[in-house]
Parts: structure tokens; C-alpha cells; sequence
């Protein structure tokens, strides 16, 4: 019987919470991967997912916070959940620093995520042995 070779993931969400099912099969697809004894290296946010990272995320009870999910997720699991700058500034989700780079009247980033720009990704391409994408379809 063969042995199973574990592999190391990075997972890049770019569908929004609320408006595509990206969020919730990415975070299903990671617990299910750490369950198996796999490892994620990193969670990158782009385009329209970085809304997930959004602190002023409120919606009605009745409805899961996905937000509040992934930031609980990536609290416990201890893996970093990187958000572009890019895609950040362009959709007005910003961290202390680029709210005062900006002097806009408030910053908006969920802990933990972090904003750091494309480098991350590309150094996940070079140490993951899966990068997996998680769009919002259509």
C-alpha cells in the first residue's frame, strides 16, 4: 500500500463574502486539510475577497459572519491570512499604517489579516506544493 504524501497549501479566495460561495468552500476545504494532516501555508485574499478581511462586516443575525469565521479560523490554526494591497486600497479596506500613509479617518482590517502586496503570493508559488483558487464563479 502506498504511503500518503502530505502536501502544503496556499488557497487564494477572490469571490466576496455574501455574494459568492468562495469564503465557505475555501474554509471548508481548509479545516477538511488540516483534518487529513496536510498543511496551510497561507491564506491570500484578492480581488473582491478581500472583503472577507473587512472589520465593519455586520451581517443580520440569522446569516454565519464569515468574516468572524476565517478571523477565528486563522487565530486557532496559526496559519496568516494575507490580504493585497492592491485589491485592499481599491475596495476601502485599510490597516492603521495605510490609513495613515492615506490620512483616511479610519482603518478597517479584520485581525489577523494583514496587508503586504503581490510578493507574498509569489513566494507561496515557490514554497506550496498546491496553490489552490476559490473564485466567485459565473
Amino acid at each position: 500500500m502506498a504511503a500518503i504524501q502530505l502536501q502544503n497549501y496556499t488557497l487564494v479566495i477572490t469571490g466576496a463574502p455574501y455574494s459568492s460561495q468562495a469564503p465557505q468552500t475555501a474554509l471548508a476545504f481548509a479545516r477538511a486539510t488540516l483534518a487529513k494532516g496536510h498543511r496551510v501555508d497561507r491564506i491570500f485574499l484578492y480581488g473582491d475577497g478581500v472583503h472577507l478581511a473587512s472589520a465593519l462586516s455586520s451581517p443580520p443575525s440569522d446569516e454565519t459572519h464569515w468574516p468572524g469565521e476565517w478571523a477565528g479560523f486563522l487565530k486557532e490554526s496559526g496559519i496568516p491570512g494575507v490580504v493585497c494591497i492592491a485589491s485592499a486600497l481599491r475596495r476601502g479596506l485599510v490597516d492603521d499604517a495605510e490609513q495613515k500613509r492615506h490620512e483616511l479617518v479610519a482603518s478597517n482590517l479584520l485581525e489577523p489579516f494583514i496587508i503586504a502586496g503581490l510578493g507574498e503570493w509569489v513566494e507561496s508559488t515557490m514554497t506550496s506544493s498546491r496553490i489552490i483558487y476559490f473564485h466567485a464563479g459565473g
